[in-house]
């Protein structure tokens, strides 16, 4: 029997804070670890400048936090009031705001409203409403056998359904159609971020990785905030193990060397431009 809370107590599962999880820097995430898909130059970069959190960002931490967490939301999130700082009293009230708000992420009402109302679309939705009661928001570090190094993950939900474990990943986007959703797969990296997750789900929890299932819920950020729920099949999950493979493999070879090489390659090799081949087709003629 699969038990998630037996598996909190012994310390496979971590309790802590989203904070506490993107501070550990000894681990490496899969947000960061897809940035070497770039090149290891860029990867280091990020590594040594801290990047500003865009309002995207901002929106779907608030939206993951208002749907998989509400009873804390007011403690990192804090909603900007209407008001009008052009006066001296507006000026003054918002100055106050910002100083009860100190060390909390700032949104408007406006942003306030629009994740108020995804949550809504997912709630009334029978199936993302039993994906989600499971166990929310817990960290899991574990190491990748073949290289030794140090991952980590965090799963949205993890709910267990007899003799399986079903992760449930939320994700704001601009298109929650079918087709949409998988260029987003394979533009942001969430094919990586299946396999990974199932990976350290299955090493935290003792069971194979085969009995774990991984599910999206997009939802649209704009009305009427449509919502698709989403199955990453086994060709998804081997792309995504394909390019674990790839990219933990390049990030274990240039931490062993300290070469953190540019677009050029690891010999500094000149680039060649090649035509794709329906560009190709119509010059020969064919």
């Amino acid at each position: 029997m699969i038990d998630i809370e037996e598996k909190i107590k012994e310390g496979k599962i971590i309790e802590e804070l989203n904070h506490d999880y993107h501070a550990n820097r000894e681990y490496i995430s899969k947000s960061r670890l897809i940035k070497i898909g770039v090149c290891p130059e860029y990867f280091k970069w990020c590594e040594e400048n801290e990047q500003e959190q865009t309002d995207a960002m901002v929106l779907g931490s608030a939206f993951h936090k208002i749907v998989l967490e509400p009873d804390t939301f007011d403690d990192e999130f804090a909603v900007i009031p209407a008001i009008d700082k052009r006066t001296k009293d507006g000026k003054l009230a918002y100055e106050e705001f910002v100083n009860s708000a100190v060390g909390k992420s700032l949104i408007t009402e406006e942003q306030f409203k629009t994740i108020s109302a995804m949550r809504d679309v997912i709630m009334a939705n029978k199936y993302a409403k039993a994906l989600l009661k499971g166990t929310t928001e817990k960290s899991i570090y574990f190491e990748d056998e073949l290289t030794g190094e140090k991952c980590k993950c965090r799963p949205d939900c993890m709910r267990v359904i007899q003799d399986r474990v079903v992760i449930t990943d939320l994700k704001s986007c601009s298109s929650a159609e079918s087709k949409a959703f998988v260029n987003d797969v394979l533009k942001f990296g969430y094919d990586v971020q299946a396999y990974m997750y199932r990976l350290g789900v299955s090493k935290a929890l003792d069971i194979p990785p085969e009995n774990v299932d991984f599910v999206f819920i997009a939802v649209e950020k704009k009305e009427p905030y449509l919502m698709n729920i989403l199955q990453v099949d086994e060709y998804t999950l081997q792309r995504g193990e394909q390019l674990f493979r790839k990219y933990i493999g390049t990030y274990h070879e240039c931490k062993e060397t300290d070469n953190w090489y540019g677009l050029n390659g690891i010999y500094g090799e000149i680039n060649q431009i090649v035509l794709p081949n329906y560009i190709l087709d119509s010059i020969k003629g064919e």
